[in-house]
């Protein structure tokens, strides 16, 4: 019987953790639930006028949800109401975990911040930098086809990728109208893996030279990321993804892959001329490409836990899963807010984006805090400062929305939070 309850006990602690987080009257951890209404009204506001079919708020301080709404719909022909556990399409909030990756690789002493990327991948060694030619403009695209060539001569880089430029969006590779074009011809086909088709953007050019602007890799620098991953470890990143953060953060939500009619995925819709109109998911959701850019399936309830290890400095749950000063340098000013192609007052970092300047960016978030959205209408970020995580997931791309909900978020801050976070 003892060997029996001791086996029991070894077969608990490698099964994957809950992400059941602890909750708490808002007041309790310094929330006005009154201002917390206000989060409520700015969602029905945006649910009366067809902005998004539904959506899920979560504010978690001190280590406890305060509030954990769901308001809509998950389908609108079904009429199905939003659950708390719907599954939302989180697309570049894959980044950050990507981000986390390699920050993991590199306190293992397997890659560094200045390594050129072709040490993994020597396509991409000699890639050309594109230089925009003057003359009159193309002619404009036909209805429905493809955009125009654009005119452009291409150049040696001054110096190779990093690894630092691709997590701070600084590399030039799929950034613009050029890179992005010269794209096309090595576009992603079937059922192709990472490394399959990474190799291949060695034939694009740069829109920019490396580390010169800022400008968004929407996919192309964080799929590289992650074959980096895949590379160094020796592990899909799926896999990789998995085993190192996703399981022990109990995060049984999040994947690359759900099944095929999923009740819990929440359906994807765009706005077009008022009306919300259902989109089929990205091509490169195809099973077997494990996108870096823009990947993932999650919860607001599973992707808190990311959150909650990084306002904790790099645990959760009694997990470690990177240092206190990792997470720091995760959420410091690599890009600043000067360098071209940033608006004032948010500046990047390690994978996220980080207010370095509220008044200029027009924010009432904290200086300091970090995080990234989502293309689909996923939102998520971290104030270490007020000790705060929230997260906001739709499926319909609205800015406007995520901005205001910042707010609405912060202006329920009345009480003391506590720097570092509970474990």
């Amino acid at each position: 019987m003892k060997r029996l309850t001791a086996l029991t006990f070894c077969a608990l602690l490698v099964l994957p953790l809950s992400a059941a987080t602890p909750t708490a009257k808002p007041e309790e951890v310094g929330l006005s639930p009154e201002r917390l209404e206000r989060v409520n009204e700015l969602v029905r506001r945006h649910l009366d006028a067809r902005s998004f079919s539904g959506a899920v708020t979560l504010v978690a301080r001190n280590g406890r949800i305060g509030h954990f709404e769901a308001h809509g719909l998950m389908d609108i022909d079904s009429g199905k109401p939003m659950q708390k556990d719907a599954i939302f399409r989180i697309m570049s909030m894959t980044k950050p975990v990507v981000g986390v990756s390699i920050l993991m690789l590199i306190e293992e002493g397997k890659v560094r911040l200045t390594d050129p990327v072709s040490k993994w991948i020597p396509e991409l060694k000699d890639v050309k930098v594109a230089v925009p030619q003057a003359g009159p403009p193309p002619p404009p695209a036909a209805a429905g086809g493809p955009p125009p060539a654009p005119r452009f001569y291409a150049v040696p880089a001054d110096r190779e990728i990093t690894v630092r430029d691709l997590l701070t969006h600084t590399s030039g590779l799929g950034s613009g109208t050029i890179s992005n074009y010269t794209r096309r011809a090595v576009a992603l086909q079937g059922k192709e893996s990472l490394a399959d088709f990474i190799p291949r953007l060695g034939r694009t050019v740069l829109e920019f030279q490396p580390g010169t602007r800022w400008a968004y890799s929407a996919q192309d620098g964080f799929d590289v990321l992650a074959r980096v991953v895949e590379i160094v470890s020796g592990l899909g990143f799926d896999q990789f993804a998995k085993q190192r953060i996703f399981d022990p953060l109990g995060m049984k939500d999040t994947f690359f892959y759900p099944s095929s009619g999923n009740p819990r995925m929440a359906t994807l819709y765009s706005r077009q001329n008022g009306e919300l109109r259902k989109q089929p998911d990205p091509n490169f959701v195809n099973g077997a490409y494990f996108s870096g850019g823009g990947g993932l399936f999650s919860t607001p309830e599973d992707y808190l836990q990311f959150g909650l290890m990084l306002v904790n400095g790099g645990q959760h749950n009694g997990r470690r899963l990177l240092a206190p000063r990792t997470v720091e340098l995760m959420g410091s000013i690599a890009a600043p807010d000067t360098l071209p192609g940033r608006p004032k007052g948010e500046s990047y970092g390690l994978s996220v984006r980080v207010v370095n300047d509220p008044m200029a960016r027009n924010t009432w978030l904290s200086e300091g805090s970090f995080g990234w959205s989502g293309a689909f209408g996923t939102h998520f970020w971290v104030d270490r400062r007020q000790n705060l995580v929230a997260v906001v997931m739709t499926q319909t791309s609205n800015q406007e929305f995520l901005r205001d909900f910042e707010n609405m978020v912060m202006q329920a801050v009345v009480g003391n939070g506590t720097v570092g976070g509970t474990n």
